[in-house]
């Protein structure tokens, strides 16, 4: 069998840190790097979870296709109410507010979103590049990320490209907040709770000091790249050199998500082997 690719082991990392009952909600995105980290890889993850250690998690497919058969899919929706997603076999479908389960109330465990910046405080970026008044750039906008950043149990953001002008010190507009002065800093803004848990990369996976307010490197997929590291990202990383490897799959669990998961390789990006 051949060496895990960096989606896949960002897959199985992911799977392992999701629980048994829990309820997890992913969106639909576009382009096809967008599309990896923010739908295909949170889907493949939550499926493997499901076929292993947390067989009653529900998965939350643009919010409203609850547990899709994810193996009998042709072609990747690309919009939320894409006829592909539409005639996806699922437990169920909720198409009306608030519906068995509503985010509102509380009832999503963790969701993945993303951006194009992102700073040491967690706080993400997809609304405008430079000042909000004159911006360089105006972007998607806020797509639901106040609500998953505050009103999700925690969130976690993919980013498909680790470079120093989407990793900053700074975020240049909050349109997910993170932990500015820490969980005191968030309680002081009236959000009792939620926040970013990773940050998921090409790289490596953050985690954070929630008390103080700062991101941290949990993990880097690719030890040869370590000493690139610090070069391609826009903050200081204090703990580069003790960071671990984020850990490889066993050959069983690469041959249920390439075999059972993943069949046709359209959600990580692979042909399947023969």
């Amino acid at each position: 069998m051949s060496a895990a690719t960096i989606p896949e082991i960002i897959t199985i990392a992911l799977a392992k840190s999701f629980a048994d009952h829990e309820v997890g909600f992913t969106g639909l995105v576009t382009g096809a790097a967008a599309m990896l980290y923010g739908t295909s890889i949170p889907l493949a993850a939550m499926m493997f979870a499901k076929l292993t250690h947390a067989p009653n998690l529900t998965i939350l497919l643009a919010g409203w296709s609850h547990n899709p058969d994810l193996a009998s899919l042709a072609a990747l929706p690309d919009q939320e109410f894409d006829s592909t997603l539409l005639d996806l076999p699922c437990e169920a479908q909720t198409v009306r507010y608030p519906g068995q389960f509503s985010f509102k109330r509380g009832h999503v465990d963790f969701g993945f979103s993303s951006g194009v910046q992102l700073d040491v405080t967690g706080s993400l970026n997809s609304v405008v590049i430079g000042d909000h008044a004159r911006p360089k750039v105006r972007l998607v906008g806020p797509i639901l990320q106040p609500e998953h950043m505050t009103i999700f149990r925690r969130e976690y953001v993919m980013l498909p490209h680790h470079t120093a002008r989407v990793l900053v010190e700074k975020v240049d507009y909050v349109s997910g907040v993170g932990y500015p002065g820490g969980l005191a800093g968030r309680a002081a803004l009236g959000i009792p709770e939620g926040g970013p848990e990773w940050v998921v990369t090409p790289e490596c996976i953050f985690d954070f000091d929630k008390e103080a307010g700062r991101i941290r490197l949990r993990s880097i997929h690719r030890e040869e790249r370590r000493g690139e590291l610090a070069g391609v990202t826009g903050f200081a990383l204090p703990d580069l050199e003790d960071a671990p490897a984020t850990p490889e799959p066993t050959a069983e669990e690469l041959d249920l998500l390439r075999r059972v998961v993943d069949p046709r390789g359209l959600l990580l990006g692979r042909a399947p082997e023969h």
